[in-house]
């Protein structure tokens, strides 16, 4: 039987090793990945800025859902050039075509004083919490702390906002805005399911802030007391990274466009009526927005409100949480968000049918003219004010 040393050194023989200042230069090159295979201490007490971390250990498991791209330039890395060189050996048996261990690992390179950092990682209360979000490969422990710096925020408290918030809060969302200048009342409870019997006269913000809160310490709830209005929008909308849109009428429709426009914000924008609901996100700077797909608001006889028209009590869990969806993929870049998509439900009939939403032409209000736009509110359902100022000299 070989020994160690002899097992090393034929180990080292078969695969590619380069020095820590070759490393660093390769790991600058388009496309390479560099790959830590330390235990979980070793890299909490430092490592290479955005180096991708699985153990040695679980290497063989977890590299295809880290790392799909087999041609892909592998940087393998450990303490001192051991671990690395029979994990590249690894990788290659694996079809990995372009791997290189590096050696002297991370002491050599560290001692040399070449860019490192303490890792930020999630607290072990954190990872029990998470630990399905982390299991995902597509979301992992670097999606998760982008999950708990993101900022959402949800126009309403009801029907659609109590799925979403509630969701967007358990999956670690770390500040959460809510606006809605309403109290709760018996017959929201219904739908509302951010509320309880006991809260019944409560402002509707405090009671989600208490709900929420309650559910994950983790997340900053801000709430908005107010009523959204030409005067405030600006200010409440602008740094949030994602915003909600709950709301039930026109005017703030159009208004939350205009801003989120001019701002360049996405809006995930749901709605419900009756037994049906829909589902589409409006990314000023990649697709179409609100105004494109409904260029001026009907009559009010054809656009009744839930209050008057009524609602299925579950249609807006199933509407608020494909809007909650659709915002961490905002969040995180996954899949395919509905830009440009409109998901269409219809609960009697169990189905999901999808239409395109297409630029309007005729619409002036982008995120090209967005230093013209002037956000106001509509006079009525039915006349809108006109939301471009003249171009300089124009």
């Amino acid at each position: 039987m070989p020994s160690f040393r002899e097992l090393l050194s034929t180990t080292k023989a078969e695969i590619r090793e380069v020095d820590t200042a070759e490393a660093d230069r390769l790991r600058h090159e388009p496309g390479a990945v560099v790959l830590d295979v330390r235990e979980p201490d070793e890299y909490e007490q430092g490592a290479i800025p955005g180096a991708v971390h699985i153990p040695r250990g679980t290497l063989e498991t977890g590299i295809e859902n880290r790392v799909p791209d087999h041609d892909a330039l592998l940087v393998v890395h450990c303490a001192g050039g051991t671990r690395s060189a029979f994990a590249a050996k690894t990788l290659a048996e694996l079809g990995y075509t372009n791997v290189v261990s590096v050696a002297g690992g991370f002491n050599k390179w560290k001692d040399e004083g070449r860019d490192w950092a303490l890792p930020r990682n999630l607290t072990p209360e954190q990872r029990n919490r998470y630990k399905r979000h982390v299991l995902l490969p597509e979301v992992d422990i670097e999606g998760q702390l982008k999950l708990l710096d993101s900022r959402v925020l949800l126009l309403g408290a009801g029907g659609l906002g109590s799925p979403a918030a509630l969701y967007l809060a358990a999956a670690g969302v770390g500040t959460i805005g809510i606006i809605d200048m309403d109290v709760v009342d018996a017959s929201n409870l219904q739908r509302q399911i951010l509320h309880n019997v006991d809260r019944i006269g409560d402002r509707k913000v405090d009671s989600a802030k208490k709900t929420l809160t309650q559910l994950n310490p983790d997340v900053d709830v801000v709430t908005y007391d107010v009523r959204l209005g030409a005067d405030n929008v600006m200010d409440i909308l602008a740094g949030w990274d994602v915003i909600v849109d709950g709301t039930d009428n026109f005017p703030t429709r159009y208004l939350v466009n205009d801003a989120s426009v001019k701002l360049g914000i996405p809006v995930v924008h749901g709605s419900i009526f009756r037994f049906e609901g829909m589902i589409t996100v409006f990314d000023p700077t990649r697709g179409p927005t609100y105004r494109d797909m409904v260029p001026e608001p009907p009559p009010a006889e054809f656009a009744p409100s839930c209050a008057e028209a009524g609602v299925l009590g579950v249609l807006p869990g199933i509407v608020g949480s494909i809007q909650a969806i659709e915002a961490i993929k905002l969040l995180l870049g996954l899949g395919e968000p509905l830009i440009g998509r409109l998901l269409a439900y219809d609960s009697l009939e169990q189905e999901f049918r999808e239409y395109k939403v297409r630029p309007d032409p005729a619409n002036e209000i982008t995120y090209d003219n967005r230093e013209r736009i002037v956000v106001a509110e509509l006079e009525s359902d039915l006349c809108l004010p006109h939301p471009l100022q003249p171009a300089p000299g124009g």
